[in-house]
């Protein structure tokens, strides 16, 4: 089925095991994040036999997949609860991550009426601004804390926070120092061990290279690392990982000589965008069977150098190969997909996949 994207697990195995090896020789557990592939059965159980200590998604949906291999590693709730999925948040996920107190009650009480023990990571903003309680407002991450504890069907397993993903705020020794700080303050005035500091995501591997990770945080959340090979703090491929797991494979449907400027009145586009174009003559043009539904253009890096992407519609993908090879109608093109691409192309359901080893 074209389009596809071709998985190499060989490679991710790779990425995976020494990820976990990294973390793991310095006393870090590994969180693998399955959301950006929609919690892909071959890859889950690939992540089932590994030494990865837990999977880690941001909905629950995915969570309930893994839930059908039967693994005996526990399930991590990334994305902190609508109050609405509070059973199948007890129901799918082991742990999940909190900020807000009349959610962590409704957790806690969907718990004891499923009779299951469910743990909690307290959010902790430390600048990003996404979520978790500030870090200055000691009496709101008191009081959060003391509604985990007060739940008798809920464990305060421990804390995290995010950083990097919305506001780019790098991890630091301040930030995480700051968090260990909060950690340490909680272990002392409710004399509970709380086991794990979720330190952060794919963002932090330049720490992790260089050992600068404060002795306390516990838990790293890999996903991008993982799938794509990088390092999301400075944007660049990880040397010792495989960045090209991932391979995007579409169709040509037309390959044709046309001009290279839109030609009459120009208005709004598709998707209500003002587009302009530049006169670069005669060009022969070629329209791949994918487009701005199943994945974002931007986020495609062409395997042959020559090709150069020129925009795309709803489902369509345009292409200027006119100092490429000749391509004719029929043939594949190869891209590999950044993060956003990716996330994009696992969703559709337009996109097949396809695995090598």
């Amino acid at each position: 089925m074209n389009p596809k994207l071709i998985i190499n697990l060989s490679k991710l195995r790779t990425n995976l095991d020494r990820l976990v090896a990294r973390c793991h020789a310095v006393g870090i557990q590994t969180a693998i994040v399955t959301k950006v592939f929609c919690a892909d059965e071959r890859i889950c159980k690939m992540i089932s036999e590994s030494d990865a200590d837990a999977f880690a998604d941001s909905r629950v949906q995915n969570l309930a997949a893994i839930a059908e291999l039967h693994s005996d590693k526990p399930t991590q709730l990334l994305r902190i609860s609508m109050q609405s999925e509070a059973e199948d948040v007890v129901r799918y996920a082991d742990i999940s991550m909190q900020s807000e107190k009349e959610t962590i009650r409704l957790i806690g009480s969907a718990a004891k009426k499923l009779g299951k023990m469910h743990k909690i990571i307290l959010m902790i903003d430390m600048g990003d601004l996404r979520e978790g309680i500030f870090n200055t407002d000691e009496a709101q991450i008191f009081s959060a804390a003391e509604a985990i504890l007060a739940e008798p069907a809920l464990e305060f397993h421990g804390i995290g926070v995010n950083l990097t993903c919305y506001g780019g705020i790098i991890p630091d020794e301040t930030n995480l120092g700051g968090l260990l700080a909060i950690a340490d303050k909680l272990r002392k005035k409710y004399s509970i061990p709380l086991p794990i500091v979720s330190g952060g995501n794919s963002s932090m591997l330049t720490m992790l290279e260089e050992n600068r990770i404060p002795e306390g945080i516990t838990q790293l959340r890999l996903g991008e690392s993982f799938v794509l090979g990088n390092n999301t703090e400075s944007g660049k491929p990880v040397e010792w990982l495989n960045t090209d797991c991932f391979t995007l494979e579409a169709e040509l449907v037309e390959v044709q000589r046309k001009p290279s400027k839109p030609i009459g009145t120009s208005g709004l586009n598709a998707f209500g965008e003002r587009v302009t174009f530049e006169d670069r003559g005669e060009m022969i043009r070629g329209i791949l069977a994918i487009g701005r539904q199943d994945v974002n253009p931007d986020g495609l890096t062409p395997l042959d150098s020559d090709v150069e992407i020129i925009g795309a519609s709803s489902d369509h993908l345009i292409v200027n190969l006119t100092n490429c090879k000749e391509y004719k109608v029929g043939d594949t093109l190869r891209f590999i997909p950044d993060y956003g691409a990716l996330l994009k192309l696992t969703t559709s359901k337009y996109v097949g996949r396809e695995y090598t080893e």
